[in-house]
């Protein structure tokens, strides 16, 4: 979905360092400019947005705007509420720390450099709660609706010319294995963590034997297996995955999770869409998201109790 607040817009922000001013005086912020369904929007959430918006979209957006983005987050989370969508603190906390990672940063470090710009965390926590919900919804309410047919993705690829609709690729089963190395650990630690995955490395030889060890082994877990293919992933895990004999460890990554490893089930030949293919299904899809996410959330506009107090 297109949101006012794209990751990788995001995360180019906050490297660039925007010099944002501080926060609003205590009076003005307690100031109450509208009301959706009984559920106010203070000067304060203008504000916060306002500024978290400069830093993620690098303009300056009005202030009627930032008051409709507010609108729209309420209403969703309100509808999410009425079909049990509703994202924990937990859920959102993971979602924040994921954000973090993707900047190579810890979670403190992002609260710190939003901080620093004026933005509380609390602000894109309630950004990414709405999106959460508001995917969620879409996708869950609107599934039959929003499924691209293969002969209409097949008819669009042809417009184009004789294109290819699928090339030769490769087939991975894998499970995610995770020595957990608690938060805070020393270096030291960590290395002899690092130590015991090169062990299991060369135990290890096929994914019965990686079951059967790690499910009995204390502070390690191994997750259910998934399938993907070269499509699916990137160039620097494919080439891993390719030098990693089947049912043979991939080298220990260390992550904030711990010390990472994946047990390679199977690699085998198979068919994938061509890159042009996938970009017109993608597209497709996007066109048909678009257009019934603003569809529902006119309705449910439509039908809010909006009351402005102060603009």
């Amino acid at each position: 979905m297109t949101t006012p607040l794209p990751v990788f817009r995001f995360l180019l922000a906050i490297s660039a360092g925007l010099v944002l001013t501080g926060l609003p005086s205590p009076s003005r912020a307690q100031n109450i400019v509208v009301m959706v369904n009984g559920d106010p929007i203070t000067d304060f959430d203008i504000e916060q947005r306002s500024k978290l918006d400069q830093l993620t979209t690098q303009k300056t957006p009005s202030r009627q705007e930032v008051i409709n983005e507010l609108i729209d987050d309420k209403v969703k989370i309100k509808e999410g509420k009425k079909y049990g969508v509703d994202p924990g603190v937990s859920d959102i906390n993971q979602s924040y720390e994921g954000m973090a990672q993707r900047m190579r940063i810890s979670s403190e470090q992002l609260t710190k450099s939003l901080e620093t710009k004026g933005v509380r965390p609390e602000t894109l926590k309630g950004r990414m709660k709405s999106e959460m919900v508001w995917t969620s919804l879409v996708r869950g309410r609107f599934k039959e609706k929003l499924m691209v047919g293969e002969k209409d993705v097949a008819d669009k690829v042809r417009e184009g010319g004789n294109e290819k609709l699928q090339i030769e690729g490769t087939e991975y089963k894998m499970q995610p294995i995770v020595l957990i190395v608690p938060r805070g650990s020393s270096q030291a630690f960590i290395e002899t963590r690092h130590k015991e995955a090169e062990g299991y490395r060369a135990r290890v030889g096929s994914c019965e034997e990686a079951n059967s060890l790690f499910r009995s082994t204390p502070n390690a877990t191994i997750r259910e297996s998934v399938t993907k293919t070269t499509a699916d992933l990137p160039e620097a895990l494919r080439k891993v995955l390719d030098d990693t004999p089947v049912g043979h460890l991939t080298p220990p990554e260390v992550t904030r999770a711990g010390i990472e490893m994946v047990v390679l089930c199977s690699r085998k030949p198979t068919t994938i869409d061509t890159p042009k293919k996938r970009e017109i299904r993608e597209k497709m899809y996007q066109e048909k998201y678009e257009k019934t996410q603003k569809a529902y959330l006119d309705e449910l506009r439509k039908a809010a109790m909006i009351e402005y107090r102060n603009r």
